[in-house]
């Protein structure tokens, strides 16, 4: 086990820095359903997610490609009921509409700590697997002059968990893979592709659960906010296993 030194903190963007509002919940999707002539049931939403999230895990899929997120958003709808001719055109909408930034929702924790680490130094990058500009994200949120370096599998070519596109984040900060940390909600594509590409991963977890270590993956420190995340660089607690 060796330590060195942060310089560089790298952020998954959806659901570690935003979340999205009523427009991506159940009666938006019914609402998007309805203009197609879709009938959907609202209630069944959380559940569809979860039967369409393995669509988004293929090891085979590497390259990025819109058709995997229509095929999901599709799924979605299927399982919430929805049938018919317009499957298809609807699920694309909901794919389009998802690159809006109005859409969604900044938590609370991550302005100031992004403002935290930008004041000790750190510089700070995003790496996301949407097709969203992370210009406009930026602009949108007002998080100009706090970001170094933004990268999206979109434009890159590549989805996480690909080390390309860690890579060439890293290339971006001007950064060391074991000077850096990847900072992301989902295990697999951001903190174990992060680490085969030889970077740090911390998991954040935000919805009930209490700060520690993934059972999952050990040696990988987990969040409940942002918060805690200055501290945990400062004290030198991430290590390279």
């Amino acid at each position: 086990m060796t330590s060195r030194r942060i310089t560089a903190v790298f952020f998954d963007v959806d659901f570690t820095l935003i979340y999205p509002g009523p427009t991506f919940q159940g009666d938006g999707y019914a609402s998007f359903c309805g203009r197609h002539g879709i009938h959907v049931d609202p209630a069944r939403f959380h559940d569809a997610v979860i039967e369409a999230s393995p669509l988004l895990d293929d090891d085979q899929q590497v390259l990025y490609d819109e058709e995997i997120f229509v095929r999901y958003t599709r799924r979605i709808i299927e399982v919430m009921g929805g049938t018919g001719a317009a499957l298809d055109a609807c699920a694309r909408e909901i794919y389009v509409e998802w690159a809006a930034c109005q859409h969604f929702f900044l938590y609370d924790d991550v302005t100031p700590a992004l403002r935290r680490l930008a004041e000790d130094g750190y510089k700070v990058g995003l790496i996301s697997n949407s097709h969203r500009s992370l210009a406009s994200f930026q602009q949108h949120f007002d998080l100009h002059g706090l970001v170094t370096a933004a990268i999206s599998s979109s434009e890159h070519g590549y989805l996480k968990p690909h080390p390309s596109i860690f890579e060439a984040a890293l290339k971006l900060v001007g950064v060391e893979p074991g000077e850096s940390v990847m900072v992301g909600d989902s295990l697999k594509h951001d903190i174990e592709g992060a680490r085969r590409a030889g970077m740090h991963g911390v998991l954040v977890r935000r919805a009930g659960f209490a700060p520690g270590h993934a059972d999952d993956a050990p040696g990988v420190p987990v969040i409940a906010t942002l918060a805690e995340l200055p501290l945990l660089l400062n004290a030198t607690k991430i290590t390279r296993y």
